[in-house]
């Protein structure tokens, strides 16, 4: 089946995908690009840096929910329609984002914003499977992929770079212009497929039914869960009253929307999808894919900044050579994965991925920032190669029709739900790896040991030539060496999670090789 976009494919396709992708890219820049800026936030508005975090978390439960009813929204509103819905009520949302009184009045206009974006993605890579003629639909994935994956890579250099030369209010309001040409743009060029169409009229005639109890069930365990993983570490996970209850309500909402949705005839979910071997495989991988791109997204500039004193900005910089080779690999790959076997493709990306990250804790605190941008170019070689691959066998195992919108919801849904668990796992790793290490460093620290004296009494001797008389000097030795033992351990703590990261990533090698081959002349098909 053709394009309904352009019957023909060609220059249509070309003028689609960078209109689509411009407003994938917009949302997901979104998710962290107000990181940098909490700190500004909280100082500005009068809140706790504690409390700021709000901003965030709201912004992503709102966006978890949105996000897998996208493919029903499509089919019950038209897919136009609903992209021109989203596109100008982000850019409204982001608007009152920027004019916030009050931290309360921002960390609901976020969720508004989280709201109005979480269908962005799943709609803008259903627009280009459906736009792209057969022969470029690699190439559609790759634009896609170049919106969905560079846009955390260069989140915080953006967001640090705008935060240090204007305000925080502008992180928010850079969306206005972008949203009001999209919306031009788009109105003009993208049309809803024939099938599509024909869909929503069948039910137009039949009369519109709502499965407001699956997504109640829905919307209230995906908004528990991101919760639990946005402020787990915060308060201290079981040991709060606040997170155990939300645990255990995500846990039995997400059970019974499960039993109720499989008991559906028109589930606003489809996740009988997950029963197709294939697709529910590339679930897993899209999760782990997310999940260690945010993760190191978020650890490489934390390290940087927490440990070699880099600013916001420079921070962004040292990630933003990885996200240049994302953004000229990921052509390549679309090419590439109409010539070669995409579970070969996407073996080689996990291998290449896992050892580069393995090959990260061989870093110290003097490296200088060249190295560890060829360590993020290393590590963004592996993660180009999973993105379009892990796409191409999920959709192309799904069959033509409205169950592309679900599809592409669900394949979104994995990638952000894996960034959220990936991100609550390192910061949780990273503080509690951190104080084992300290409590075994300490240990080394005692009185007796030579060369703890030796190095106390070589820093207080620094500090007397310094103009400090003998008992300043000792202190401010003590303190020196305890500062250093503190270095250390939380450096080996960011070791552990780039060593847990890497393994994650090596054993998910096998996995490839358990999806059923397809056969990528014209549209994929299985093959037998």
């Amino acid at each position: 089946m053709q394009s309904a976009t352009h019957s023909g494919g060609g220059p249509s396709f070309w003028l689609v995908a960078p209109t689509v992708a411009m407003a994938a890219f917009m949302e997901v820049l979104d998710i962290s690009i107000a990181n940098v800026a909490l700190q500004h936030i909280a100082g500005s508005l009068s809140a706790s840096q504690d409390e700021a975090t709000w901003v965030l978390t709201s912004y992503l439960v709102a966006n978890a929910v949105v996000l897998p009813i996208t493919g029903w929204l499509s089919t019950v509103i038209g897919r136009k329609r609903l992209f021109l819905t989203c596109i100008g009520m982000f850019g409204i949302a982001s608007l009152i984002c920027g004019a916030a009184p009050t931290l309360g009045a921002l960390v609901l206009f976020r969720a508004l914003q989280g709201l109005a974006g979480g269908g962005l993605q799943p709609i803008a890579q259903s627009i280009l499977q459906d736009a792209a003629p057969p022969a470029q639909r690699g190439m559609a994935f790759a634009l896609y992929g170049i919106a969905v994956v560079f846009a955390p890579a260069i989140g915080p250099t953006l967001g640090g770079w705008i935060t240090d030369h204007f305000s925080w209010r502008w992180v928010f309001l850079i969306n206005v212009p972008i949203s009001v040409l999209l919306m031009l743009l788009a109105g003009t060029i993208v049309r809803d497929p024939a099938y599509l169409t024909e869909e929503r009229e069948k039910r137009r005639k039949n009369g519109f039914r709502v499965d407001g109890i699956g997504f109640a069930l829905l919307a209230l365990g995906l908004g528990a869960m991101q919760v639990v993983l946005d402020r787990g570490q915060q308060n201290d996970w079981m040991a709060s009253p606040l997170i155990l209850s939300m645990t255990l309500t995500s846990v039995v909402a997400l059970l019974c929307f499960v039993v109720w949705e499989l008991g559906e005839k028109d589930p606003i979910v489809d996740i009988r999808l997950l029963g197709i071997r294939n697709f529910a495989i590339a679930f897993v991988l899209m999760f782990a894919l997310g999940f260690v791109l945010l993760a190191t997204t978020l650890l490489i500039p934390q390290l940087t900044q927490t440990l070699m004193g880099y600013t916001a900005t420079a921070a962004g910089l040292v990630i933003s050579p990885g996200g240049i080779v994302l953004l000229l690999c990921m052509p390549i790959i679309g090419r590439l994965v109409t010539m070669m076997d995409p579970r070969l493709m996407i073996a080689i990306g996990f291998a290449v991925g896992g050892a580069a990250m393995l090959h990260m804790t061989n870093l110290y605190t003097d490296v200088d920032a060249k190295t560890i941008a060829i360590y993020r170019i290393y590590q963004s070689l592996g993660l180009a190669f999973l993105f379009v691959p892990i796409n191409t066998i999920a959709m192309g195992s799904v069959p033509r029709g409205p169950r592309i919108g679900n599809a592409t919801a669900l394949v979104s849904l994995a990638r952000n739900l894996g960034g959220s668990f990936g991100t609550s796992l390192v910061t949780t790793l990273l503080a509690r790896r951190s104080q084992q290490h300290q409590s075994t460093l300490v240990s080394y620290l005692s009185p007796g040991s030579t060369t703890y004296q030796d190095t106390v009494n070589q820093s207080s001797q620094l500090f007397a030539q310094h103009g400090m008389d003998a008992v300043q000097a000792n202190q401010a030795a003590l303190q020196t060496v305890g500062g250093t033992l503190q270095q250390q351990a939380s450096l080996l703590a960011y070791l552990d999670n780039f060593k847990v990261l890497g393994l994650i990533f090596l054993t998910l090698v096998p996995l490839a090789f358990f999806l059923r081959r397809i056969r990528m002349e014209g549209q994929p098909t299985m093959a037998h």
